[in-house]
């Protein structure tokens, strides 16, 4: 027999699919959502990401309030105050009793201005700061591209849970028109009702499979709007020739020389050693000298004693503060910060090697993807021609029915493993890229031209006033 073309056996089960797709009340919607806007819906809304930029911002400022030490710091400080003194004294002799009551209003007030001349310590926090905010914008860096990687795989897994779907809807009605040929056929005694138990306890099994299947669907919807706190009711679907090749430049090396040189987790953790190293050096700052260099101006006036007048001082001067003895607590912050240092080194060094066995991983799968998707194609191919067989031999007497509902189910299963190869490609290529730090809307945006005009949409539930995936207003800067 001769075996249908792959694309000839998938456009035939998809034009069989209408009916029940129609029956079924799934709506298609004159505009669909692509992966590009979806993204962008993200890069604006997403909460993990929101937050991420807010501490980078809280981390600038905090350098800033560190370079603010090094700066002249002027402070100004004044009182008025009235007193009252009472006074009831007796003394013996000639002078007997005296009484000195007195009332005083009095007003002060200071101006000093200092200046850091030498601050070892000062200088090494705002150092310090520097790092962190290094650290930060690659922290930053990292969380926006796992928002690209994971707005892509649930949109990804959408279509995958589609197109099983379409699978299981598609063996439900095969095997359901199998049951009912299977009862005609033993109402007139053509067959044992063992036959008819056994299409109905498959059926029942399809039947359950299909529905499996379409609640997969809607969770997979679902969780796509988490990432963008949007609904879409409606995407566009993958198209059925997708550029399936190994990736570009296919040399597992490069990758991972590029991984080391650009992931942001890497340069993150690297950047973490320079925070600890900046901590070992304040920690050691504290035996150093403080010089200043101060400015200070002084005035006072009362009317004691019903005295007329002020006093005022002026001083400029250089103060020097040099720790002598701090009960051991300077020395121990140095070997706390050393093994902190340690520590970082470590980390740097396990998120490099996660790095590279990451990359090495995914630039296997797609490698192998590449030949995993083919493999699936002509499963689906065999496995139509097989059912065909089957069938054929089932209505001549040299097969029984369980042959044929064996074949349908491999069928099935074979267009949903090649659904799933399809999809495990497209998301393993992104990740490779994520993993190897260079995922960004441009990756995304050749990843978008593989889309057809085709729509993938559902009806979800809607939406009450507690369920609104809203994060508010940006804080104004």
């Amino acid at each position: 027999m001769l075996r249908q073309p792959l694309s000839f056996a998938l456009i035939s089960a998809r034009r069989a699919l209408l009916p029940s797709l129609v029956a079924a009340a799934w709506a298609v919607p004159a505009w669909s959502a692509d992966l590009l806007t979806i993204t962008r819906d993200a890069l604006d809304s997403n909460a993990a990401l929101e937050s991420a930029e807010a501490v980078t911002e809280s981390t600038r400022a905090a350098r800033e309030a560190e370079q603010g030490n090094l700066l002249p710091q002027i402070r100004a400080e004044g009182s008025v105050a009235h007193s009252e003194q009472f006074e009831r004294q007796t003394r013996s002799g000639p002078a007997g009793a005296g009484n000195q009551d007195d009332s005083v209003n009095s007003a002060s007030f200071t101006l000093e201005a200092t200046q850091a001349l030498f601050d070892a310590l000062d200088s090494r926090e705002v150092t310090r700061a520097e790092r962190q905010v290094d650290q930060q914008v690659y922290q930053l860096a990292a969380t926006e591209q796992e928002v690209l990687i994971n707005v892509a795989s649930a949109y990804f897994e959408i279509l995958r849970a589609h197109e099983i779907l379409e699978a299981r809807r598609a063996q439900e009605r095969a095997i359901g028109r199998q049951l009912e040929q299977a009862k005609e056929q033993f109402d007139v005694g053509l067959i044992a009702v063992t036959e008819v138990e056994e299409a109905q306890a498959r059926f029942d099994q399809s039947r359950a499979e299909r529905i499996a299947a379409q609640s997969n669907l809607q969770v997979r919807f679902e969780a796509l709007e988490r990432l963008t706190g949007e609904r879409y009711s409606s995407i566009e679907a993958l198209a059925d020739e997708v550029p399936v090749k190994a990736p570009v430049p296919d040399d597992r090396q490069h990758w991972v020389e590029l991984a080391i040189e650009k992931n942001p987790r890497v340069l993150a953790s690297q950047a973490g050693i320079e925070v600890s190293e900046s901590n070992v050096d304040i920690a050691r700052a504290g035996r150093l000298p403080e010089v200043n260099a101060f400015a200070r101006y002084n005035h006072d006036d009362n009317d004691a004693d019903g005295v007329d007048g002020y006093n005022a001082e002026g001083q400029v001067g250089v103060q020097l503060s040099l720790p002598i003895y701090t009960g051991g607590t300077t020395t121990a912050n140095i070997r706390r910060n050393t093994y902190q240092l340690k520590s970082s080194q470590y980390d740097f060094e396990d998120q490099r090697r996660e790095t590279v066995q990451q990359v090495r991983s995914r630039y296997t799968q797609v490698s192998n993807d590449v030949s995993t998707v083919e493999a699936r194609r002509q499963a689906v191919v065999s496995n139509q021609s097989a059912l065909d067989a089957t069938r054929a031999g089932y209505e001549v007497g040299t097969r029984n029915i369980v042959d044929v509902l064996d074949a349908e189910q491999n069928l099935y299963n074979a267009m949903a493993d090649y659904a799933s190869a399809r999809y495990d490609y497209v998301i393993n290529l992104l990740t490779l890229r994520q993993q190897s730090g260079v995922l960004d809307e441009k990756a995304l945006e050749k990843i978008n031209g593989w889309l057809s005009d085709d729509s993938v949409s559902l009806t979800l539930p809607e939406a009450d006033a507690s369920s609104v995936m809203d994060i508010g207003e940006r804080p104004e800067k």
